[in-house]
């Protein structure tokens, strides 16, 4: 008899079996399955930062961690990571510092279809951008 794994196990397996969320440095901050929300951070790197700015994030990196955190919130309710449906962005302002936060929130979690809102803090603490993703209910 196989028991299914922790929530830790089940998002750290995900982000070293991905070439390009591990790339992204992405960190597991905290867990709470109860509230269904997931806390991840993710380092500044120069290969994230917008031409010409020290220290502003480009904001293909910002979408890619709102996508994937929301994931992540969904994945532990459903035991295992799901594809994304469609997402969006809100770029509230310019995301500048050593790491962003992502506060992933489960909205919805349905049978089929997932909706997860998230918002992104810069190293300030600064709320720079929201999202919301809308994610397949069942494990890709």
């Amino acid at each position: 008899m196989s028991s299914a794994p922790s929530p830790e196990k089940l998002l750290n397996d995900a982000i070293d079996s991905s070439p390009f969320i591990k790339f992204s440095g992405l960190k597991v901050v905290s867990i709470d399955v109860e509230a269904g929300e997931v806390v991840v951070t993710m380092p500044s790197r120069p290969e994230f930062l917008r031409a010409g700015d020290d220290d502003m994030f480009h904001g293909g990196p910002i979408a890619s961690l709102i996508d994937t955190a929301g994931d992540f919130a969904i994945a532990i309710g459903v035991g295992g990571v799901v594809p994304t449906i469609n997402f969006r962005v809100d770029y509230l302002r310019p995301a500048r510092g050593a790491e962003l936060k992502a506060v992933a929130k489960v909205r919805k979690a349905g049978r089929t279809v997932g909706l997860a809102d998230v918002d992104v803090y810069d190293a300030a603490g600064r709320l720079c951008a929201v999202g919301r993703g809308c994610y397949s209910g069942v494990k890709g």
